[in-house]
């Protein structure tokens, strides 16, 4: 162990000692400062190089009209989530989320990182001496990296629009939906994925968050649980008891697929609340949990309105065909503050 630890040490002092050489580091005397996770952050006033090493970053910067130089690889449909495909083309990978690529992030010569302290606290004296590295404290807040990524771009105005067009679009569907309903309302939700040998229900987190907001419920199963549980055995299926069921699917995956199956065919599982009144829904795990940004949000937001059968007036598919049409154009001064995709 001792061992191990000596040769981490050393490893990490030959990589931090290329990183200098390597780094672009911002001259503190310009540029402004940022509050952020990791503290106050100096960076350019209008920093052009821009990495992002967690998934609610990439989703963010998309939607601000910004192509990073490098991002990290996406959970599911890899190497990138097909709705960010477009306006990410020939974008350079710098590995995984939880484990990205230090030598790559500095060949890329960014002058801005944008980081997680939930993911990236250990490895932050590193990625500081590459570039200024800003930082949320978690990965599921949408709002809070769309507003740090416009705040550290001079996109603040970009930022105001999208949050305001998200405001609206949540009181449409919470008055539409307690129009529908009635009395039903609100539900109880739960949100469930199925993994090749457990269920997940989550009480917190992206989905859970944006539930919340809209005016859905969570079963008493779950309060105070945390990010949510863990069941392996079929006897805790009641657990899952709501108004209605989320279910997080990832279709290519013959185990996850076999083990979901197993657990909807159990008698419990039958006798659920939702089961009984054909309220499970299946629905997309990108836009639900690995999005983490606004556009996934807002296609999460349209996956409600379809299956409440509601009225939608505006979607994610036509932000998202915007903010990357728009993500293709060049780089602008800090001053330039672009309408909202």
């Amino acid at each position: 162990m001792k061992t191990r630890s000596r040769i981490q040490c050393l490893w990490q002092t030959l990589l931090l000692a290329s990183l200098m050489s390597l780094g672009t580091s911002a001259d503190a005397r310009d540029g402004h400062t940022i509050a952020n996770a990791f503290g106050d952050t100096r960076i350019p006033d209008a920093p052009q190089r821009v990495v992002t090493l967690y998934q609610g970053a990439t989703d963010s910067a998309v939607a601000l009209g910004i192509t990073p130089v490098g991002v990290v690889d996406s959970w599911l449909e890899k190497p990138m989530y097909r709705y960010l495909r477009d306006a990410l083309d020939g974008v350079e990978h710098v590995g995984l989320e939880t484990q990205p690529n230090l030598e790559k992030v500095a060949w890329l010569d960014p002058d801005l990182i944008v980081a997680t302290r939930f993911r990236h606290e250990r490895v932050r004296p590193l990625l500081e001496r590459i570039a200024p590295t800003i930082a949320t404290g978690s990965v599921f807040d949408f709002k809070a990296t769309l507003s740090l990524v416009a705040e550290a771009t001079g996109r603040e105005s970009r930022a105001r629009e999208l949050l305001q067009a998200w405001d609206t679009r949540v009181a449409d569907f919470r008055r539409k939906i307690a129009d529908r309903l009635g009395d039903d309302w609100p539900q109880k939700a739960a949100v469930v994925r199925f993994k090749s040998d457990h269920l997940r229900i989550y009480s917190t987190g992206f989905a859970g968050s944006i539930l919340d907001e809209l005016g859905f419920e969570q079963p008493a199963s779950v309060q105070d649980q945390g990010w949510g549980m863990k069941l392996t055995s079929e006897e805790n299926i009641p657990v899952i008891n709501a108004d209605v069921i989320f279910v997080l699917l990832e279709p290519d995956d013959p185990a996850i697929a076999r083990n979901y199956r197993h657990w909807t065919s159990h008698p419990l599982w039958q006798r659920l609340d939702a089961v009984q009144n054909n309220r499970v829904f299946e629905v997309d795990a990108v836009n639900w949990i690995m999005g983490g940004g606004i556009l996934a949000a807002n296609a999460m937001l349209d996956d409600l309105y379809a299956h409440y059968r509601l009225d939608n007036p505006g979607g994610a598919a036509t932000l998202t065909a915007a903010c990357s049409m728009d993500s293709t154009a060049g780089p602008r001064a800090r001053d330039e503050e672009p309408d909202a995709c």
